[in-house]
């Protein structure tokens, strides 16, 4: 792919012999301000020669001096090397305290101006990957979180906005979403981060173990009471109670938990004591709440207690762009612990994963690589050994413009995630340059 190249010269015979000179670039030549501003916004080069001499007043310099704070004003990170007369160094110092990155002296010769360009073209890449490792650290959405999609982006974003308070959090969203993991970032991101994250299934544990599980129990409470010992909530103080799959609680349990959310104070069985806890408490479920409130399985006024912050978690199909960023993610995190020597997916693997349904979300897609890293036959993995087969289409709109934006935008991140986020093989798949690319990605905010 050759280098995007931007020449900027009112002389016909030095057009010429530049566009001969630099035929290994793909460059564009441009003879005035008005010109060389229509091929920056089309051609989007990293670099740019350009002479200060030109029409209307070629004698002048105070076009090409406009022409220069045009061009770095639309693309400021764009290397400009300005060429100048060779008695004519004051205006080229003059031109690089208006941003120039450099400047050449007339006569021309190439190969040493090659240089100059070849050296611009490295800071300009540079710079690009310093520009995108800042914005993926800005951008990195919660610890132990694997998203690029805008819907998760969404959810990690209004979760650290509500961490730092103490608002009670229930977690909507189907089994294997990963409403756990984004449980301990609330508490990760909190001012309790010092202090326990305290788990408990209320679906796993048999609604007569429920009750002492959570609120403990007094020495002597029932057969096999030997010691007082503390339930969950009581365990869980100065830090936060992550209750998961809540929908699950028996009714006869509601009213206690409620009565602890609202007084904040606790009694263990077969005790009298009140006991005031400290506890911040997140809340999960896979169940509709509505619903069970409807059919007298909720309450109605627990509900309103555990929902101060809903937040709703998308299935993995409806993130676009996760599956095939999760599936590398876990590859990396699979192959290290089996040493094995798997190093990637084929083509067709990844097309089987991004049409897939996943029906039990991250924690299936999570056992088929698991399975795939273990059973795989060569360096990469199959369909066959994901266990799965290609099929299915993303629906688009009809609108030209808005199909032609999201293709474009889909064809990044698609080919960004094929390459783990290698930018020069990710461009190479696209067919553009490293810069390009970068525009790309700040365009459709693919950061």
């Amino acid at each position: 792919m050759l280098r995007p190249l931007l020449i900027v010269e009112d002389d016909p015979g030095l057009q010429s012999q530049l566009r001969w000179c630099f035929d290994g670039y793909d460059a564009k030549i441009a003879g005035d301000r008005e010109s060389a501003i229509a091929a920056l916004r089309r051609f989007t080069p990293p670099v740019v020669t350009l002479d200060l001499g030109l029409p209307p007043d070629p004698a002048n310099v105070s076009e090409g001096l406009l022409t220069l704070k045009q061009i770095l004003s639309l693309a400021p990170h764009t290397k400009v090397i300005v060429v100048t007369g060779n008695d004519d160094r004051l205006n080229a110092l003059k031109s690089l305290e208006f941003g120039a990155y450099d400047f050449y002296q007339k006569p021309i010769d190439p190969e040493v101006l090659k240089v100059i360009i070849d050296r611009a073209y490295q800071l300009y890449e540079l710079e690009a990957e310093n520009r995108a490792f800042s914005a993926q650290q800005r951008m990195t959405p919660l610890d132990g979180v694997i998203a690029s999609s805008t819907e998760m982006i969404s959810v990690c974003r209004v979760i650290e906005r509500v961490s730092p308070t103490d608002a009670t959090v229930l977690l909507l969203g189907e089994s294997g979403t990963g409403k756990e993991v984004l449980a301990k970032a609330v508490h990760d991101l909190s001012d309790r981060s010092e202090n326990k994250f305290v788990a408990i299934n209320c679906a796993s544990i048999p609604e007569t173990l429920l009750e002492s599980e959570l609120f403990g129990y007094e020495k002597g409470a029932f057969t096999g009471a030997a010691k007082r010992t503390l339930g969950k909530i009581e365990t869980a103080t100065g830090g936060t109670l992550f209750l998961d799959e809540i929908g699950d609680m028996p009714i006869g349990l509601q009213a206690k938990l409620l009565r602890f959310l609202q007084e904040r104070v606790i009694e263990r069985v077969g005790g009298r004591e009140v006991v005031p806890v400290d506890v911040r408490v997140v809340c999960a479920t896979n169940r509709n709440l509505e619903e069970m409130i409807q059919s007298s399985e909720f309450r109605e006024d627990l509900f309103y207690r555990v929902s101060e912050i809903t937040i709703n978690i998308p299935p993995l199909r409806e993130r676009e762009g996760d599956a095939v960023m999760l599936a590398w993610a876990f590859l990396a995190k699979f192959a290290s612990q089996n040493s094995s020597k798997v190093r990637g997916f084929s083509k067709e693997a990844l097309q089987a994963i991004e049409s897939y349904f996943w029906p039990g979300n991250v924690r299936e897609m999570m056992n088929k690589v698991k399975r795939a890293v273990i059973m795989a036959e060569g360096s990469q993995i199959t369909p066959e050994e994901l266990q799965l087969s290609s099929g299915g289409e993303n629906l688009l709109p009809f609108n030209l413009r808005e199909v032609r934006e999201r293709a474009e935008a889909k064809a990044v991140e698609r080919a960004l995630n094929y390459v783990e986020g290698n930018v020069s093989k990710a461009a190479e798949l696209l067919g553009v340059s490293r810069p390009t690319l970068y525009d790309l990605v700040n365009k459709h905010d693919l950061k």
